[in-house]
């Protein structure tokens, strides 16, 4: 799958293809604008390849889908950061997944592919959007529905929960674990720019039942690995 999120929106190229790319998210890099694509087919014959850096950002200023300058701190970018790192962790769940065969790791995927669509919000302030800019990136609350759907269907095959667990049970389950935590910092990312209207609210729904699902499916993989979950208890 193309490079996840972006550099922190290193050029607005990556960011004006967001809509086409999830689309085909896993056979088409995410920067290939039709100039990009042009250059890619002429470097096939020979021409030299663009280069992948820009050199936009070496001022500590990055650009907004909206075409608008903030500095790479900003709460936008912080968001952008945690939602990208959010899909490396899954992504890195998701092979260790493949290993043991299991079967919800289609879902992984998907879920990586929605969170370009995630990307995409973030990267567009409403403050500073046109109605052209947010028809390309409104974010659709049906992901949310799939992954409720999930989490019931993994959660009536798993005994029930009834003492705090430690992040465990091999190394699919414990890289899931990881990929929860990070997406609560993803969460906590984006809820000062819900609030404050830049950023759709679907979106930080999405990201709580997120989390849920990967702690649901972390403890599905321990039980159907056979693996012992470690239970938490108080050291003496």
């Amino acid at each position: 799958m193309a490079s996840v999120i972006i550099k922190h929106i290193a050029s607005r190229c990556v960011l004006r293809t967001y809509k086409k790319s999830i689309r085909v998210c896993w056979t088409r890099p995410l920067c290939a604008s039709t100039n990009d694509t042009g250059n890619a087919a002429k470097s096939e014959r020979g021409n030299k390849a663009p280069k992948i850096y820009t050199k936009t950002g070496d001022k500590g200023f990055s650009s907004t889908f909206t075409g608008e300058r903030r500095p790479k701190e900003d709460g936008v970018f912080e968001a952008l950061g945690a939602t990208d790192e959010l899909s490396c962790a899954i992504g890195l769940a998701r092979e260790f997944c493949i290993d043991q065969g299991h079967a919800f790791t289609e879902e992984l995927e998907k879920i990586q592919c929605v969170l370009q669509d995630v990307g995409s919000n973030i990267a567009t302030p409403q403050s500073s959007a046109r109605q052209s800019h947010l028809k390309k990136t409104m974010f659709s609350g049906h992901p949310l529905s799939d992954l409720e759907r999930w989490i019931d269907k993994y959660t009536e095959e798993l005994p029930p929960l009834t003492n705090f667990i430690l992040p465990s049970g091999g190394k699919s389950s414990a890289a899931l674990h990881v990929a929860r935590s990070v997406c609560r910092r993803a969460e906590r990312s984006v809820a000062p720019i819900v609030r404050s209207r830049e950023v759709d609210a679907e979106v930080a729904k999405f990201l709580n039942r997120l989390s849920d699902y990967l702690f649901t499916v972390a403890r599905y993989a321990a039980m159907k690995e056979g693996n012992r979950e470690t239970i938490y208890r108080r050291p003496e």
